[in-house]
């Protein structure tokens, strides 16, 4: 038996938003069809830390287990570069001995933008305040900038009860999520979900 451990950026300090990190992403791993062989969900905290995170793992593999990096790509990923090679570019980290293609997935732009992908999913979350009114029909999701895709999420929850915020409120809103929308708007969460389901 296989034991994926996903090293994910975020989650910040504190138990409480460590179980609140592991609770979202466990149910919308558990939506994407993972329920046999679901992955240990590690909160990675900041981008670096989780780099450390994951290149420590690495470095004591067990041979049972697969060690993953999922991070936000923080910018456009050239069409037909790995995350290893966007992640190069962008933060100067090289391929780890030991990490091949698979080991490292992108969120892009942010996780955030994923919850642009399943306009359901906010309606149901936000409620009847939700401003509908900033969201546009963007071709391509992935090409939102990171900024944008904040500010749309600020805006439209603005007068809600409870408005988007990083922590709590991002973790509640990723399990309810529809991952089979999100992958069909987002290709690199297709490609991380795709790949978890070989293991």
């Amino acid at each position: 038996m296989v034991r994926v451990k996903l090293y994910v950026e975020g989650g910040g300090e504190g138990r409480s938003n460590h179980e609140i990190f592991r609770q979202g992403w466990g149910s919308f791993l558990r939506r994407a069809g993972l329920q046999g062989q679901m992955p240990q969900v590690i909160p990675g905290g900041g981008r670096e830390q989780t780099f450390d995170k994951f290149n420590t793992a690495l470095q004591n593999q067990r041979p049972d287990e697969v060690i993953i990096l999922l991070v936000d790509s923080e910018g456009p990923v050239t069409a037909g570069n790995t995350a290893w090679q966007h992640l190069r570019n962008q933060d100067n980290w090289d391929q780890l001995p030991g990490a091949d293609d698979d080991s490292a997935h992108l969120m892009v732009q942010v996780m955030e933008t994923w919850f642009l992908a399943d306009r359901d999913a906010l309606r149901r979350f936000f409620g009847p305040s939700l401003n509908e009114n900033r969201f546009r029909e963007w071709p391509n999701l992935e090409d939102v900038p990171s900024d944008t895709v904040m500010n749309v999420l600020a805006q439209s929850t603005r007068t809600c009860q409870k408005p988007y915020r990083k922590g709590r409120v991002s973790f509640e809103l990723l399990s309810e999520l529809d991952p089979q929308t999100v992958a069909a708007a987002c290709p690199h969460a297709d490609q991380l979900l795709t790949y978890l389901r070989t293991l």
